[in-house]
């Protein structure tokens, strides 16, 4: 009997070793890795520059702890604010803590002004972690089940509808802000428009609500831009990040500008590991291997190859209801549950994950080539092609 608690329908298989997109198991059979630990391992396996930064740091120190100054840790805010156009930065480890962050922080801001219950808007089909104010942000009644009573304070909408935003404007003067993910990677990459969000804007401006971006799985790069709000020109007032900041290490960070900046002291909030110095050259290293290698153009021109070539590998064949995506961050959705795919491509040499019961999601490294999309679609295609024709 294993004592790891039965917390995930883990997959039979476990990796001893990777190389770039490719991971190994114990049999030493290889697999092509589309899915990156979730959006986690942006830079692939064992990537060199990457080994090499983290064991000189874990030769000179892995933490100190936040009562300290970690030089490591200035530089890695001072890096994001110029990336992203934001001013300060909290650190920690998990898109979770970062979310539970901007929670917080939006409360706080209502506070603040007076406002005595602070409510926040969040989105059917939303994704924000599992702690319990981020469980209740999210708009997954599977998920949530069970963890009653939920965290209070939240009011739901559906995802794209600027009037339901309105409505609640109208009718709830107690909202400090709307959160949101710019691509709903767990909801079935669901993607906002740019001209929904520009109306999103505009709402809190007009009501003076903070607009909260995670950017949790879609962030660092992994839509072809730094963000994927940078696609929309709508700077929000908080964003948080975490997976693919450290390629593997653990790092989550909430950041904020305008309004949202400049708002907590010492003792509002606070971690432990947040941001410690083996974490940040992680992520340091990290953003400087996407900026000097390409990786932004790559993610963009190899994840549009993919949907290309899926889209004319499965023309025309009933049961695809769509592909789409943002650079490597891929949906097919198909019209009906497709779970066992995961299996199947896992048997085939493929590393895939089913979203939403019926969203095949794709996320490789942002170091993937063209001849290994190539690869990836040349094994999956025929995968989605033989269970779709068995009804």
């Amino acid at each position: 009997m294993s004592h790891v608690m039965n917390t995930y329908a883990r997959l039979p298989v476990a990796f001893t070793h990777g190389d770039g997109a490719w991971l190994y198991d114990e049999t030493g059979k290889r697999y092509l890795d589309a899915l990156s630990g979730i959006a986690v391992s942006t830079l692939g396996h064992n990537h060199p520059r990457l080994v090499a930064a983290i064991a000189a740091q874990a030769g000179k120190v892995l933490h100190t702890s936040n009562l300290y100054r970690i030089p490591l840790q200035e530089r890695l805010a001072e890096r994001l604010a110029a990336l992203s156009g934001m001013e300060q930065v909290f650190f920690c480890n998990s898109g979770a803590e970062a979310n539970e962050a901007a929670i917080k922080l939006a409360r706080f801001y209502g506070h603040k002004k007076g406002i005595e219950l602070p409510t926040v808007v969040v989105m059917e089909d939303a994704f924000h972690g599992r702690t319990l104010a981020t469980l209740s942000a999210t708009g997954n009644r599977k998920a949530q089940a069970g963890f009653e009573p939920l965290v209070s304070g939240f009011v739901r909408v559906p995802y794209r509808d600027i009037e339901a935003v309105r409505q609640i404007a109208e009718h709830n003067h107690g909202v400090v802000a709307v959160m949101l993910e710019v691509i709903q990677g767990e909801g079935g990459l669901s993607i906002a428009d740019v001209g929904y969000l520009r109306e999103l804007r505009g709402v809190c401006d007009q009501h003076g609500w903070l607009l909260i971006c995670d950017e949790v799985q879609c962030g660092v790069g992994r839509t072809g831009t730094w963000f994927g709000w940078q696609q929309t020109d709508v700077q929000p007032d908080v964003m948080t990040l975490a997976k693919g900041l450290g390629s593997g290490v653990p790092i989550g960070a909430c950041l904020v500008t305008g309004p949202a900046s400049g708002l907590w002291g010492p003792g509002n909030h606070g971690t432990t590991f947040g941001g410690n110095p083996l974490a940040s050259v992680a992520a340091l290293t990290t953003l400087d291997v996407i900026a000097e290698d390409g990786l932004l153009t790559n993610a963009e021109r190899v994840g549009q190859e993919i949907r290309d070539s899926l889209g004319e590998a499965l023309n025309g064949l009933a049961g695809v209801a769509d592909i789409r995506g943002r650079g490597l961050m891929v949906g097919i959705e198909l019209d009906r549950p497709c779970g066992v795919l995961v299996g199947r491509g896992l048997a085939a040499g493929l590393l895939i994950n089913v979203t939403a019961e019926r969203v095949v999601r794709l996320l490789p490294p942002l170091t993937f080539t063209s001849r290994e999309a190539q690869t990836l679609v040349t094994g999956l295609a025929p995968l989605i092609r033989d269970f779709l024709s068995q009804g």
